[in-house]
């Protein structure tokens, strides 16, 4: 159970990380912000967020 909890940590972590990247990707302009509105953003902040918990996350645990 506690790695089940462990995990579930660990996917929202990196969700959330790349949510805030995002956020400051949009903020400042670097891409266009019609890419990141509204829910696209979200989506892709699952997407990359499960490729950093799978590039870093598991592999330390």
């Amino acid at each position: 159970m506690k790695k089940k909890l462990t995990t579930i940590w660990l996917v929202l972590s990196a969700f959330g990380i790349m949510f805030a990247v995002l956020s400051w990707i949009q903020e400042s302009e670097i891409i266009n912000a019609s890419i990141l509105s509204g829910y696209k953003k979200g989506f892709i902040a699952l997407f990359s967020g499960l490729i950093l918990y799978y590039g870093v996350a598991k592999k330390m645990s």
